[in-house]
């Protein structure tokens, strides 16, 4: 039998962290052991009052069914009280959150409630490949708006053609911005939001690394306005809790109505003992408060050594990622194959990868990108081969 794959998947490249998985696969094989800063997926353990609290909640649990498709009251009840403290927000938890199976199950499907074959959905780029994927999932049309250090890595939005904004559903931004480490300003912000309300585009922030930062406290787009705005959140990066999938939406309750009627359709929801330690993991700041600590350590001793063989200072704002300039005389790739000689046997993402030439540019191409998760003392090892090496 011949099996035959949609037009939609086949015109698909590879999607790029798997690429990174294939060049660590080939150390492997040499007997090499890398030191992986290709995927952002923390090594760090989950906090022990997290993993605790999902013990005791697996047996309180044992016979609650199919979870809520759009979350228990009691969870949603505590990301209204996070997001009131953290950002000054009130929500209405019934009718302006709603409950995810992480980020990315949030990011990919959300244009299906929005867009029709060929509407635009306008994101940056870089960018998390969901937004684009999920556009085009949706047979909706990317628009690429590059990320240029001229720009401070934020979104040029008076250079979209005004004949894509007419037809345009959805504007992403994503600040902290993976992969730049870029806060935004609250100028910024308030330009988003009048962008979105001049032009009827509903405004969705991917705020993941809102809580990763190292000086100065990201803000939500929500602080500005809910009309026309949602937030997507995560306990991944945060609570280093990637493996259970737990995230949320939040904003303009016409948009979670939409959204939430999309999900049933979908999926059936996060379990409901995860929801619990998600609960557990929002009323906690402290193993927040260490893991910023320990990601600014691994920063800082990262930059000394890439600005001690004579590269740009690219030290992040925010985010658990260096978007570091590569050499004058190399690209994106060719510094990426330099780290991974086997005296070096460093792994990072070529920009070039997560970026997508677009009207001429690829703006990742002289950059690489560093995901800060290995553990400190790999940190200090990859530092000192780093110096040792291409010194």
């Amino acid at each position: 039998m011949k099996i035959q794959v949609s037009n939609r998947l086949s015109s698909l490249t590879g999607y790029a962290f798997a690429e990174v998985d294939n060049e660590f696969v080939k150390l492997k094989n040499l007997g090499i052991t890398p030191i992986d800063f290709g995927v952002g997926d923390p090594k760090e353990p989950t906090p022990e009052l997290i993993r605790e609290e999902i013990k005791k909640a697996v047996d309180a649990r044992k016979s609650s069914g199919y979870p809520s498709y759009v979350g228990t009251e009691d969870y949603r009840q505590e990301i209204a009280k996070w997001c009131r403290k953290r950002f000054g927000i009130n929500l209405d938890f019934q009718r302006e959150v709603t409950s995810t199976i992480g980020a990315k199950e949030a990011v990919f499907n959300f244009p299906e409630a929005f867009l029709n074959p060929g509407d635009y959905a306008i994101m940056p780029n870089p960018c998390y490949p969901p937004y684009e994927r999920g556009t085009l999932f949706a047979e909706g049309r990317p628009y690429f708006v590059p990320l240029l250090k001229e720009n401070r890595f934020l979104m040029d939005l008076e250079s979209i053609p005004k004949d894509v904004v007419k037809k345009s559903k959805i504007l992403w931004i994503d600040y902290p911005n993976n992969p730049t480490g870029v806060i935004a300003s609250k100028k910024f912000f308030k330009e988003v939001i009048d962008f979105g309300n001049d032009n009827n585009i509903i405004i969705a922030s991917d705020e993941c690394y809102t809580e990763i930062y190292f000086n100065e406290k990201p803000h939500s787009i929500l602080e500005f306005s809910k009309e026309g705005a949602v937030a997507i959140q995560s306990l991944s990066k945060r609570s280093a809790m990637t493996g259970y999938r737990i995230g949320w939406i939040a904003g303009d309750e016409n948009i979670i109505s939409a959204f939430k009627k999309l999900k049933t359709n979908i999926d059936s929801g996060t379990p409901a003992f995860i929801q619990d330690a998600a609960i557990t993991a929002l009323k906690d700041e402290k193993h927040v408060e260490k893991m910023r600590n320990d990601y600014q350590q691994k920063r800082d001793i990262l930059v000394k050594a890439l600005t001690s063989i004579g590269l740009d200072d690219c030290a992040p704002d925010a985010t658990l990622y260096i978007w570091q300039k590569v050499p004058q005389d190399m690209d994106s790739v060719g510094f990426a194959k330099k780290l991974l000689q086997k005296e070096i046997a460093v792994v990072v993402t070529p920009g070039a990868w997560i970026s997508t030439k677009f009207n001429g540019l690829n703006p990742g191409e002289n950059y690489v990108r560093f995901a800060l998760v290995p553990t400190l003392e790999e940190t200090k090892e990859a530092a000192e081969k780093i110096t040792r090496h291409l010194k």
